[in-house]
C-alpha cells in the first residue's frame, strides 16, 4: 500500500519538465526547498573534492533522515528510525509551524556536519526560511531544540557507522573517508597482471599532469545500513571471467556501441553521467523525486516521506553494490578491451572531435573526458544500475504507479566533446523502470561497464528496494 495520496488526484495530462538544477517552485514544501539546499551544497562538495558517489549518498541519507526524524516527532502515526516515539510531542503541539521549525534545525545541523565548508550557505538558508542560525540549544521540548537534538544525535552516531568520516578509524590514513581495510589493487595502471581484476586507470588533465586514482572507499561494505540485514544480503553471483564466451561477447558489445554511438546514445551517456557538479546517482534520483513532487503537487508530509524513501534507497544500494565490487574486484572494459584486443586494429571513438576511427586495441577509449576516463572502482556490479533500479522501484512503490512522464532536452557532446556538438536530442522518461534501465544501458554505451555489471546491478537494486520500502512503511505507520 503506497503512503502517498497524490496518485488518485494526478492529472494524467501533466508531464514533468525535468531540470538537473534547483528550481524555485511557488508553494513548494519546506522539505522540497531544503532538498534544493542539500543538492546545491552537494554540488559544491563535488567541485571541491571530485565525484565521490558513496560519500554523497551517505551524506544525503543522513540529511533526509534528520528531516524525517524531526517531521515524525510532530506526526500522529509515524515513528522515528533513530528515536522511535521518544520525541513524540503532545497532540496540542503537533502543528505545521512547530514541525517545520524542527525540520529546519535538524536538517541544518546535519548539513553542517557532512558539509562543514558550506556552513555560511547553510546559515543563510536558515535565515531565508525565517530561522535564527544561532538560535537552537538541543533539548526534547522546543521545536528548535528537538531539531538540533536530532541532528546532533544522528550525525554523532554516524561518525562511527563505518564510513570513516572523521578519518580516525584504526588503519586509515587519517583523511576523511579513507580506507582502513588495506585494499591494494592486483594490477598497476600500466600493466595487466590479472585481466579479471580491477586496474587503476590514468587520467590526463589539461595542464599535462596525470593521475591514476585508487579504489574509492573500498571499505564501504562496512557502513551501517538502513534496511539491509548486512551488506552482502543481496551479493551478486560471480561475474563472467576471461575464457568464457559470455565475457568475450559482452566486451564485443561494448566495442560495437563505442564505434557507432548515435547522438541519442551520447546524450543518454552524458545525462546519466550527470556531468560537472554532479551530485551522483543519489542526487540524480532525488531530483527525479522532486519532479514527482511537482507533478503530484505534494505537500510537506508526502515530500518528507518521498525524499526519505529515495535517499535511504540510494544509501543502502550503494552499500550493497560496494560489497559486490569489493568481493569480486572485477575489471572494467578499459582493461578487458586491452586484454582481448591489445594487438588488433579495432574501430572505436577516437577522442573529442575525431569521431569513429581505426586504432589499436591498446589505445581504445571510453566515451568520456580524458580527465575522468572511468569511475575509480571495480566494475561488477554497476553502481548506476543498482542505485537507479533501487530508487526507481521505491518511487514506483511509493506512488503506486510506474508512470513518470519526465521530458528533457540534451545537446550531445556538451560534456565529452564540446567542439563537436550534435543536434539537440529530446529525451522522454516514460516510467521509473525505463529510466533505471536507461541509466544502466548508458554505462555500456559509454564504455564503463559490460552487460553483466548492468544486469546484476539492476536485479540487486530492485531487491534492495523491496526491503527499504518495507522498512520505511513500518516507520510511517502504514
Amino acid at each position: 500500500m503506497p503512503f502517498m495520496g497524490a496518485v488518485a488526484a494526478r492529472d494524467p495530462a501533466v508531464r514533468v519538465r525535468h531540470s538537473g538544477t534547483s528550481l524555485a517552485v511557488p508553494d513548494a514544501s519546506l522539505a522540497y526547498r531544503w532538498t534544493n539546499v542539500l543538492l546545491d551544497t552537494a554540488a559544491v562538495d563535488v567541485r571541491q573534492y571530485g565525484a565521490r558517489p558513496t560519500v554523497l549518498a551517505r551524506a544525503m541519507g543522513i540529511v533526509v533522515s534528520a528531516m524525517y526524524e524531526a517531521w515524525a516527532a510532530y506526526d500522529d502515526s509515524a515513528q522515528g528510525a533513530w528515536f522511535g516515539t521518544r520525541l513524540k510531542r503532545p497532540a496540542s503541539e503537533r502543528n505545521r509551524s512547530n514541525q517545520e521549525e524542527a525540520i529546519s534545525y535538524a536538517v541544518a545541523h546535519a548539513l553542517r556536519d557532512v558539509y562543514p565548508e558550506s556552513g555560511s550557505a547553510i546559515s543563510a538558508a536558515l535565515l531565508d526560511f525565517g530561522y535564527d542560525p544561532d538560535g537552537a540549544i538541543p533539548n526534547a521540548v522546543t521545536p528548535a531544540g528537538i531539531g538540533t537534538l536530532i541532528g546532533e544525535t544522528i550525525t554523532g552516531e554516524c561518525h562511527r557507522d563505518g564510513a570513516n568520516q572523521l578519518g580516525d578509524e584504526p588503519g586509515s590514513s587519517g583523511n576523511a573517508y579513507s580506507d582502513y581495510t588495506q585494499y591494494n589493487p592486483v594490477n598497476p595502471p600500466d600493466r595487466i597482471l590479472h585481466p579479471d581484476r580491477w586496474q587503476p586507470i590514468t587520467f590526463r588533465f589539461p595542464d599535462g599532469s596525470t593521475r591514476a586514482p585508487g579504489f574509492l572507499t573500498p571499505h564501504w561494505y562496512r557502513v551501517n545500513t538502513f534496511a539491509l540485514t548486512s551488506s552482502d544480503q543481496f551479493r551478486a553471483p560471480p561475474p563472467p571471467l576471461v575464457g568464457s564466451n559470455e565475457l568475450l561477447a559482452e566486451v564485443q558489445q561494448v566495442l560495437d556501441f563505442n564505434a557507432g554511438l548515435t547522438n541519442e546514445q551520447k546524450a543518454i551517456v552524458e545525462f546519466m553521467r550527470d556531468g560537472p557538479g554532479s551530485t551522483g546517482q543519489s542526487g540524480h534520483w532525488l531530483r527525479f523525486a522532486q519532479d514527482v513532487s511537482r507533478r503530484d503537487r505534494n505537500g510537506l508530509d508526502d515530500d518528507v516521506k518521498l525524499f526519505f524513501s529515495v535517499g535511504m534507497a540510494a544509501h543502502d544500494a550503494f552499500i550493497a553494490a560496494w560489497d559486490t565490487k569489493r568481493h569480486y574486484d572485477s575489471a572494467r572494459p578499459w582493461t578487458l578491451v586491452r586484454h582481448y584486443f591489445a594487438d588488433q586494429t579495432i574501430r572505436g571513438w577516437g577522442g573529442p572531435g575525431r569521431g569513429t576511427i581505426e586504432l589499436p586495441g591498446s589505445e581504445w577509449y571510453p566515451y568520456s573526458p580524458y580527465e575522468f576516463v572511468s569511475p575509480p572502482f571495480p566494475g561488477y556490479v554497476s553502481g548506476h544500475s543498482a542505485v537507479s533500479a533501487c530508487c526507481a522501484e521505491v518511487l514506483r512503490l511509493v506512488t503506486g504507479d510506474d508512470e513518470f512522464g519526465a521530458e528533457l532536452t540534451r545537446i550531445p557532446g556538451e560534456i565529452t566533446e564540446p567542439e563537436a556538438l550534435g543536434e539537440e536530442v529530446r529525451m522522454v522518461l516514460p516510467t521509473f523502470t525505463a529510466t533505471a534501465d536507461m541509466a544502466g544501458i548508458s554505462r555500456i554505451y559509454g564504455g564503463y561497464h559490460i552487460e553483466a555489471d548492468n544486469r546484476e546491478g539492476l536485479l540487486m537494486g530492485r531487491r534492495v528496494a523491496a526491503v527499504v520500502h518495507d522498512r520505511a512503511q513500518e516507520l510511517f505507520g502504514v
